[in-house]
């Protein structure tokens, strides 16, 4: 019999659709929960359980399961900070961070591959190796993955309990009538479209954003956002919800680009968190990029 540990990476996500991820069918996920093969925390699970972020599940199969590969691949990156336990990158916009059903490779995952070698965390899965946070295909900014498993748990566990902090900024559509706020409002998976996220009260978890006003421009605020939990598409939604939808967010505003940009304005601008060996706090920044940079300068003066 073999065994699998799969850690978490988001909260919200069905136990059987986690399994499915890393390459059991939905049924096979099925029938091993139901015969207490899979456990989460020591303890046997239903299927519809939802996982939290961090969380392990354990996997007992009678036959070793070999989900997909990814490949090295020589893909450029803009390294902020490496040691023999973690690398923070600088992560452009437009590149996808792992491989997923039309994107099978190309991805940072490919390039980490090439550059570390063997020396990425195996918690994450074959297609995840190192993968302690995510970015959005069309985010740019600062990306942290592991080197080896007990730095993978280790930040994992300052995710969950909000010491490893993230900083994003964004510009949205409107005005902000205040210079700050917290949206404090859940996200779980939107009701009819599978492939959004959403604020409902049905199958969601707990979300908070805080936000603050950097500039203002004729009918645009640029803002910054620090993250208190970490949802999907977490700073995208709530937005939304607050009717400021990101520039050029064409899942949660406008159906088309904005001020020449396809893919919403956002960039993970500053990433704080402690030393999984050493303990001591590493603070990163990434200043704006080019593309961030037009815009602010498409949008005018500031007011």
């Amino acid at each position: 019999m073999s065994e699998m540990v799969i850690l978490a990476e988001e909260s919200g996500e069905r136990i059987d659709a986690l399994l499915a991820r890393y390459g059991f069918s939905r049924s096979a996920a099925q029938r091993l929960i139901a015969a207490g093969q899979v456990t989460v925390e020591g303890r046997p699970v239903k299927k519809s359980r939802v996982m939290e972020l961090g969380e392990t599940c354990l996997v007992r199969a009678e036959e070793a399961v070999s989900p997909p590969q990814a490949q090295p691949q020589d893909i450029p990156l803009d390294i902020v900070y490496e040691d023999e336990d973690v690398i923070v990158v600088n992560k452009p916009r437009g590149l996808v961070v792992h491989p997923a059903p039309g994107h099978p490779d190309g991805t940072l995952v490919n390039a980490l591959l090439f550059h570390c070698g063997s020396s990425l965390s195996g918690v994450g899965g074959q297609l995840r190796p190192g993968i302690v946070h995510r970015l959005d295909k069309d985010t740019s900014g600062l990306i942290a993955a592991a080197k080896n498993d007990p730095a993978h748990l280790a930040l994992s566990a300052q995710l969950a309990d909000r010491s490893l902090s993230r900083v994003y900024e964004a510009v949205v559509r409107g005005r902000l009538r205040q210079e700050e706020g917290v949206i404090d409002a859940p996200i779980g998976r939107h009701p009819t479209d599978r492939k959004r996220m959403a604020v409902t009260q049905r199958n969601s978890r707990s979300a908070v954003t805080r936000w603050q006003v950097i500039a203002r421009y004729a009918g645009w605020t640029h803002v910054r956002c620090f993250l208190q939990t970490g949802r999907t598409h977490q700073i995208r939604v709530h937005m939304a919800y607050l009717g400021h939808p990101l520039l050029g967010d064409t899942v949660y505003g406008a159906k088309g680009p904005e001020k020449g940009l396809t893919g919403q304005c956002l960039h993970a601008r500053e990433l704080k968190f402690l030393h999984p060996r050493t303990g001591e706090p590493v603070c990163l920044e990434s200043p704006l990029p080019p593309y961030f940079q037009d815009v602010l300068a498409r949008l005018g003066p500031a007011e």
